[in-house]
């Protein structure tokens, strides 16, 4: 019941014969009518604030600035501009509507508020946090040893990237990222190179059936079952490994690891012949991509996209070549780009990608060397299992390892590198003890939701699930 002061809702409230929820519908639709600001304190309302969008005759120049064109370094009359369209439409001619949280094409518990004309959009705004997790607070009470198993969990498709950022944060504090083994950097590539190539055939199964070629959901998850497989071979998980770890890798590669990745690259080939006879060159689906949710280069840049999303606009940036990291420097692989901006350029770039990922992988089996699969250092590595059993000092040091932690000294860094989705980055800030004091991950869906609105803006909302999907975000990621 409400408790707004109001004369009018006071009388509702307290009549016998009131025309509330649950009684006479067609004398509640009558008092309605009559009476619509009062009935309305009884209706539960969702109200998420600044964040929300507007109606179009609340709006003023600072607040379409704030939506649209302050991250385009607009003014303020540039901003008003985008709000008059040719018709200019009273608000009796539009319609604001919510597409999601709950929503099989969101990709996640994403909400996006539209305002349409029929069935144009003249505006979008994506509303984020019913996943807030926490984990960036939860990383402060977690060891640097620990810290693995949370940030998997974010991108929770491309979990070994996460873990790759964090190690590579992690041992630059130490002072040991020029220490890593040979072979636990080279097996960080190949399990990254791999984890791309999965994240883009989910892609590729979930665009499909966003807009309609329903097969495609069967096929590209069919294929990442064999590099999950792999995965779970050498990890002991399909998902959220915690494999990666600050000074090296879990473990080594399990004997016949190289049967398992030659098969994969085995099959692929003819299964992406498919997925172009498909897709790529049917007329339906060119229709349906091409043109769709345009961005520019300089738009993409203003709002720090990065991935696919910025190679999709003619950008050549990605961080594997441009500020190289492991021993990328040392392979031979192409950048793929575009040169429209579309949501066709985003999805035959990821395609691509799964292509040159494959090039990388064969490399790294040529040049996989020998050695350890850690660094061999007593203050940030636990020993080996078989010597716990024959030497109390092994014993004391596992268990200061795994309960205590090791601490690593004041500072502050910061490592991006490129996932399947753009620029993985993790910052953490150390106070000395063997907790992070802070930790923060630049996670690129956060980063490319924010391209949504103009992406969407002008077009049909038809299109807008085909826009979405174009990004191919992940609000584990998003909502960390």
């Amino acid at each position: 019941m409400s408790t707004v002061d109001d004369p009018a809702v006071d009388e509702v409230a307290s009549a016998d014969d009131a025309p509330l929820v649950g009684k006479d519908h067609k004398a509640e639709d009558a008092y309605n009518q009559a009476h619509p600001d009062a009935y309305r304190q009884f209706i539960p309302q969702t109200d998420e604030g600044d964040q929300q969008l507007k109606l179009r005759s609340e709006l003023t120049a600072n607040d379409l600035l704030r939506e649209v064109g302050a991250v385009l370094r607009m003014s303020e009359a540039e901003a008003a501009a985008l709000g008059d369209l040719p018709d200019d439409p009273d608000e009796d001619q539009t319609m604001i509507i919510n597409m999601g949280p709950q929503h099989p094409s969101t990709h996640g518990v994403l909400r996006l508020m539209l305002e349409l004309q029929g069935e144009k959009v003249l505006r979008c705004k994506p509303i984020i946090g019913y996943l807030h997790t926490g984990m960036e607070k939860t990383a402060e009470q977690l060891t640097y040893l620990q810290g693995g198993t949370n940030v998997t969990r974010m991108d929770y498709l491309s979990p070994l990237t996460n873990e790759l950022a964090f190690s590579m944060a992690t041992e630059r504090l130490l002072g040991i990222d020029g220490e890593i083994p040979e072979r636990a950097v080279w097996i960080r590539m190949l399990l990254a190179e791999l984890n791309r190539m999965s994240s883009h055939l989910l892609f590729m199964a979930t665009n499909g059936m966003d807009l309609g070629a329903v097969s495609m959901m069967i096929y590209g998850w069919r294929e990442r079952e064999e590099v999950l497989r792999f995965f779970q071979e050498v990890t002991g998980l399909r998902m959220n490994h915690n494999y990666i770890r600050p000074g090296g890798l879990a473990a080594d590669l399990p004997p016949g690891w190289r049967d398992g990745v030659l098969h994969i690259l085995d099959l692929l080939p003819g299964r992406l012949d498919e997925y172009d006879t498909l897709m790529t060159g049917q007329p339906i689906w060119r229709e349906r991509l091409q043109g769709v949710g345009v961005i520019t280069p300089s738009e993409a840049l203003a709002l720090g996209a990065t991935g696919p999303i910025l190679r999709s606009t003619g950008v050549e940036w990605d961080l594997r070549r441009d500020l190289p990291y492991l021993r990328y420097d040392e392979l031979d692989f192409d950048i793929v780009v575009g040169g429209y901006g579309d949501c066709f350029d985003r999805y035959a770039i990821r395609l691509a990608e799964i292509r040159e990922s494959m090039r990388l992988v064969a490399q790294i089996l040529e040049r996989m060397p020998a050695g350890d699969y850690r660094i061999q250092d007593k203050k940030v590595t636990p020993p080996p299992r078989a010597r716990i059993d024959e030497s109390m000092e092994a014993l004391i040091h596992h268990f200061k390892i795994f309960t205590e932690g090791f601490k690593v000294p004041e500072g502050e860094a910061y490592v991006g590198i490129e996932g399947p989705r753009g620029e993985t980055g993790c910052y953490i800030a150390s106070d000395g003890s063997a907790t992070p004091y802070r930790m923060h991950m630049r996670d690129p869906s956060f980063t490319n939701i924010q391209c949504l609105p103009h992406m969407m803006r002008g077009g049909l909302v038809a299109d807008a699930v085909a826009v979405i999907s174009s990004v191919d975000p992940v609000l584990g990621g998003v909502d960390r």
